[in-house]
């Protein structure tokens, strides 16, 4: 349905001008070429859906009423509804109702911190817990990974207790704060009676029917006795959306006698190729029932408040539904995130970008492992990644409100009621009864179906892309690194006769997404290029393979660093110089005969890369050397003191020069390195030590942002900075491995910003220059 409204939709309606009344009155000349006209009637037309729902249902919106500090009856638009999914205490002493919250914290911005504060009443049986507002943070709330905790009696609440209880009797539910827009910021109020009855309604009879599918760490729901669909949204949000998918027909019979003035009546819907004003006001509806769409990821009670952000988080922070605590309930006609008008403005964004001349797309769904009889054609595709994710699980959630949105439009296209599953391309286990190795096959052989229909549909003269974003992480009983993700993908393509001729990098990440700032995730797409082999490959040794492979991958890797690729996607990359070696021969020999096979060769080339970091530093002075050797094995942990002055020894310095030169703290036996977070700042004119001036890098981007180390760059040699960057991708594959998040994000973040650091350097120095050397004229006065 979206590479219909890309590709197919557009074409049909180029360069026409809107059919709405507002535009049509001030139309003149050629001012809509392209897109932009279907976009100014997508907007007229949503914002008219807008404006009918609010007539409905805006009274279940109530804004809040207050006295400001002058002692003025003030009212205010709600922003957002905060609520807490709610247990009955274990403690027979005690009863009272728990609020599970993740955290009580509302506002993080600088000056204007806010959290919800709590109070208990020991005068009732069980104590009641009320709910106000209170400066400053908290940070933690009542519940965690270990539990959660009673605010009453502080009895520990374990999670089988949750889930059971929820199963038996169901989440209840409270609110604990009131979200509003103010002139100079959010305002905080406290629960509100009417706000609370009010939201208390009887959900809309006809929902979205579908069970919801259990998968560890994607969907976790379920095991809290929340399994239908329908059971993610609150009944408000329920009747909301379905107010909107039922006034949508309404909207599209308004666009189709607006468009009988401008646009022939030939009775063609859209599926059929229509172009005259029965398909227009259907493609209208399309569009429409995409910004409904993305309502349901922002209008679920499975979105959170960011206290950092002050904001509401959508569903899909990644892909996955998590278990969540307190929820934030938007409202639909405020003007901040979440909201209806919000929604509206992306998809009029994208539309009016549409490309829409020159051409006529065709979209059509099609079996990846079965011949589509296309050929000569150009192919790039992002197949599934083996068994990360469970994409038609979790495209369910916004099939189910699309199909009501859309069936009578595409009757065809959404004809089940849920996405199917049985043909989908995974590995995913739970598909096969907890099988893995039936998974596997199921994958492997799936992939390689596909990959010889890729070699019959592509040319010779044009590369296939396929982008891959899915991250090495199994670590083999050798220790070496190696992915069985990647392993089956790659060896589906060379053995459908590809020669594999690199992997580029991509940026298509958001950095501020919730999954890259809590761990090491890809920051971007991986694309795997590759072209038919037109010629017999030849074979080779595993000792030629050995030798190819070093001359290849050092300045391949070079050129990947110095174009700043951020270290979590540098093992990623480094597949594409060393597997077109591989790929380029038909059998590769090992020493005892048998053949190299792509997970040995991934393994090898991981090696290759290692090895690269490693030697990046020849002249690594002998206290950094010592600090590495210190990091790889417990980090910023203590050392005994003997054990240090051991290998200080060993590289001709002393436990003594580390603490000298600031690197680390000796005291009661044991030596220590010191962390970036506690290294002293850098201070011009001291002698460049690599670890050092490397952890006060860190330092000083932790606390100013790229900011922070241009101007420490503006004192030091572009030899000096080639040096720290080296090491900082070398720390970053060390805490890779050793699972230290924290410790690799920093790592990672910092390369990212590489360049911005770079470019500020000459208006930093240029800066100085002006304040050493002030202006002749200001001398002269």
């Amino acid at each position: 349905m979206i590479n219909k409204a890309m590709v197919e939709i557009p074409p049909r309606f180029n360069n026409l001008p809107p059919v709405n009344p507002k535009s049509r009155a001030s139309l003149s000349g050629d001012e809509y070429p392209g897109s932009t006209g279907l976009a100014a009637d997508v907007e007229y037309y949503g914002n008219l859906l807008k404006q009918k729902a609010f007539e409905k249902i805006g009274h279940l919106y109530p804004k809040v009423h207050y006295t400001d500090l002058s002692g003025d009856d003030r009212e205010a638009t709600v922003i957002a509804w905060i609520w807490a999914r709610t247990v009955k205490c274990p403690n027979p002493a005690c009863g009272a109702t728990v609020p599970l919250v993740h955290s009580f914290d509302l506002s993080k911005k600088k000056g204007k911190e806010k959290h919800v504060g709590l109070s208990i009443n020991w005068n009732m049986v069980p104590p009641d817990i009320s709910f106000n507002i209170a400066d400053g943070n908290v940070d933690k709330g009542t519940i965690s990974r270990r539990g959660a905790v009673c605010p009453c009696c502080e009895e520990a609440i374990d999670y089988d207790y949750i889930r059971n209880s929820a199963k038996e009797n169901g989440f209840g539910t409270e609110l604990i704060s009131i979200v509003a827009e103010g002139k100079t910021g959010r305002l905080y109020f406290p629960p509100d009676d009417e706000h609370i009855k009010i939201a208390y309604l009887q959900s809309p009879p006809d929902v979205p029917k579908g069970s919801l599918a259990f998968y560890p760490g994607c969907l976790n729901s379920v095991e809290y006795g929340i399994d239908q669909f329908s059971e993610l949204f609150t009944s408000r949000q329920l009747l909301m959306l379905s107010t909107l998918i039922d006034l949508l027909s309404d909207i599209r019979e308004i666009a189709y006698n607006d468009a009988l003035s401008y646009l022939p009546d030939d009775k063609i819907h859209l599926k059929d190729g229509g172009k005259g004003a029965l398909a227009y006001s259907e493609a209208i509806s399309v569009y429409l029932s995409f910004v409904i769409d993305k309502m349901t990821d922002y209008n679920s009670s499975f979105c959170s408040w960011i206290s950092t952000l002050q904001a509401i988080r959508n569903v899909f922070g990644r892909q996955a539904i998590p278990m969540v605590w307190d929820y934030a309930e938007t409202n639909p006609f405020c003007d901040s995130s979440g909201s209806f008008g919000n929604m509206l403005t992306w998809v009029v964004k994208v539309v009016q970008n549409l490309p829409s001349g020159g051409f006529t797309g065709n979209t059509v769904q099609w079996d990846a492992t079965q011949d589509n009889g296309l050929r000569n054609i150009m192919v790039s595709t992002d197949p599934p990644y083996y068994d990360n994710i469970p994409y038609a699980y979790l495209a369910d959630f916004f099939y189910v409100w699309l199909r009501r949105s859309l069936l009578d439009v595409y009757p065809d296209l959404f004809s089940t009621m849920l996405t199917p599953k049985a043909e989908e391309l995974t590995a995913i286990r739970y598909r096969f009864e907890g099988g893995r190795a039936e998974a596997k096959v199921f994958f492997e052989n799936g992939m390689f179906e596909t990959c010889q229909n890729i070699y019959k549909y592509t040319r010779d003269d044009v590369p296939v892309t396929i982008y891959y974003a899915f991250k090495q992480s199994e670590t083999d009983s050798d220790d070496s690194k190696a992915s069985t993700g990647w392993e089956t993908m790659l060896s589906a393509i060379i053995k459908a006769g590809f020669i594999i001729t690199g992997t580029w990098p991509i940026r298509t990440e958001r950095e501020n997404r919730p999954v890259a700032s809590e761990a090491n995730a890809l920051a971007s797409s991986i694309v795997i290029v590759c072209r038919r082999s037109t010629k017999d490959k030849p074979f080779t040794t595993q000792r030629n393979f050995l030798d190819e492979l070093r001359k290849e991958m050092v300045p391949a890797l070079a050129k990947l660093q110095a174009a700043n690729i951020a270290p979590v996607d540098l093992a990623q990359s480094a597949i594409g110089p060393g597997i077109a070696v591989y790929s380029k021969y038909k059998s590769i020999t090992q020493a005892d005969g048998t053949e190299l096979s792509v997970r040995d060769a991934l393994k090898l080339i991981n090696r290759e890369l290692d090895s690269h970091l490693n030697d990046q530093n020849p002249d690594m002075d002998m206290e950094t050397s010592l600090a590495l050797t210190m990091y790889k094995e417990r980090g910023f942990n203590p050392w005994p003191f003997g054990d240090v002055n051991t290998l200080a020894n060993a590289k001709n310095t002393s436990a003594d020069n580390l603490a000298r030169i600031g690197i680390a703290v000796s005291g009661k036996g044991e030596v220590r390195l010191i962390s970036h977070k506690d290294i002293a700042p850098y201070s011009m004119g001291r002698n460049f030590n690599l670890w050092l001036f490397t952890q006060q890098a860190v330092k000083a981007f932790s606390d100013d942002g790229y900011a922070g180390i241009a101007g420490m760059f503006a004192d030091l040699t572009d030899e000096q900075i080639t040096r720290i960057k080296a090491l900082c991708y070398q720390l970053f594959s060390i805490a890779d491995k050793k699972g230290w998040t924290e410790e690799a994000l920093i790592y990672n973040s910092m390369i990212t910003s590489w360049d911005m650091a770079i470019g500020a350097v000459p208006s930093i120095k240029e800066a100085r220059r002006a304040v050493v050397q002030p202006d002749l004229f200001d001398s002269v006065e």
